[in-house]
């Protein structure tokens, strides 16, 4: 029995941000990816995630932000590194940085919210690899970067979880190996 989504699961398979290429998706497959990384689980509907989107021109705007801020938070990057860090978003045709956002509430836990956006970012990947592109989910040093944070606009109740590169895969990547059933799952025994 074949089974479209489950066999988008078990194929699904990351991208290298250096391995995409343009085109990217268009307004219309975004809204579809946007709306699928809104179908997560979410106690209390709270909406602990949003979405800033890098296209075009704001994906270079942001490379320089990155590397003045790799200037002024590293000591000595070199010239190589900052000039990666002006062209860390140009790796790919749209970067989404997925922002995880904690709203205090005694019925769901600062833990549930975090999950909630790292499923959003997950979600993100298996819309961008139904519609057929590839797709990555990383953080890097930007993800942690207190300038990164101010650049961003970021509360204090919000944190990176990632951001994730769509485009064009410039080839499919091999699969690699997975973990064995019989090394990861038992069953509970009292």
């Amino acid at each position: 029995m074949t089974n479209p989504a489950i066999d988008l699961l078990l194929t699904r398979r990351s991208v290298s941000a250096n391995s995409l290429t343009d085109p990217g998706p268009t307004a219309a497959e975004l809204e579809m990816m946007l709306r699928s990384a809104t179908r997560v689980p979410d106690h209390k509907k709270l909406v602990p995630w949003r979405f800033l989107l890098f296209q075009g021109e704001a994906r270079a705007a942001f490379g320089k932000i990155l590397a003045a801020t790799c200037r002024a938070e590293e000591k000595d990057p070199g010239a190589f590194r900052l000039e990666n860090e002006e062209k860390r978003f140009l790796r790919a045709p749209l970067v989404i940085a997925v922002i995880s956002r904690v709203v205090k509430n005694p019925g769901a836990p600062d833990w549930e919210q975090i999950l909630s956006a790292g499923a959003a970012c997950q979600n993100l990947i298996l819309a961008a690899t139904a519609l057929g592109y590839g797709a990555q989910w990383i953080t890097e040093w930007c993800g942690y970067s207190e300038g990164v944070r101010r650049a961003l606009g970021l509360a204090e109740n919000e944190r990176v979880a990632g951001f994730v590169y769509i485009g064009t895969a410039k080839e499919r990547p091999d699969d690699r190996e997975r973990p064995k059933l019989t090394d990861i799952v038992a069953p509970w025994r009292p």
